[in-house]
């Protein structure tokens, strides 16, 4: 597995490293988030190790900016920063799983080790539809009836799973594991505040929504076909 540590801190950075480099991995290291943000767009990574307070550019922008450019290795956010809010904030932009410092080792390859099993909700070769709206899986983009509805990472994570889901529930618990890699409830309305900000965009300009809330379920996509 090719890995790219993003770390400032050289102790911490050699840390993970070595440990990695024994376990057969072949390991990148960048030490600001500039060359971070180089090395993720211009390189192909397995995994990618992204310390959150960076010097020249802060990682959640490094991550924000990876995803826009279609960049879908998983990336592992280290940080400091233990609260709800906090974590939330990391994978709202594009992160797929957070750990606070100081860390066990065992436990960042654990979660490495997860994410790599991990099947990828996204095949980059098929276009999906259902009713008039189109996801895009090559260009990211969503149209809806020929228009275009700007996503955020997230957001178009959320309609894809509807989107292959058409017609059958998609649960909390479904969001939860496939969307954000949660086996757990954090207990916050993340699932819920998404999916309000999806549908508004959605309905923008229409009459309809394509979304249906199934109450004591979860939400379905309409296929009317």
């Amino acid at each position: 597995m090719r890995v790219l540590i993003a770390e400032d801190d050289d102790e911490t950075a050699g840390y993970i490293e070595r440990g990695l480099v024994e376990l057969g991995h072949a390991v990148i290291r960048a030490v600001d988030g500039d060359e971070a943000l180089a090395f993720g767009i211009n390189d192909s990574f397995d995994m990618i190790v992204l310390d959150r307070m960076m010097p020249k550019r802060e990682g959640l922008d490094v991550v924000r900016k990876l995803r826009g450019a279609g960049v879908k290795a998983p990336i592992i956010l280290l940080t400091a920063k233990g609260g709800i809010a906090d974590r939330v904030d990391g994978l709202d932009v594009g992160a797929d799983d957070y750990l606070v410092k100081p860390f066990a080792f065992p436990e960042l390859i654990a979660r490495i080790n997860a994410l790599s099993r991990r099947a990828p909700v996204s095949d980059p070769a098929i276009r999906i539809e259902v009713g008039d709206v189109v996801l895009d899986l090559l260009r990211r983009k969503v149209t809806r009836s020929g228009q275009a509805v700007l996503m955020q990472h997230r957001e178009f994570a959320l309609l894809e799973l509807l989107m292959r889901n058409a017609g059958k529930p998609v649960t909390r618990k479904m969001f939860l594991e496939q969307v954000w890699g949660f086996h757990f409830d954090p207990q916050t309305n993340i699932v819920e505040s998404h999916l309000s900000r999806l549908r508004a965009k959605l309905r923008e300009g229409f009459a309809d929504d394509p979304i249906e809330t199934l109450r004591g379920l979860g939400y379905r996509m309409r296929n009317d076909d």
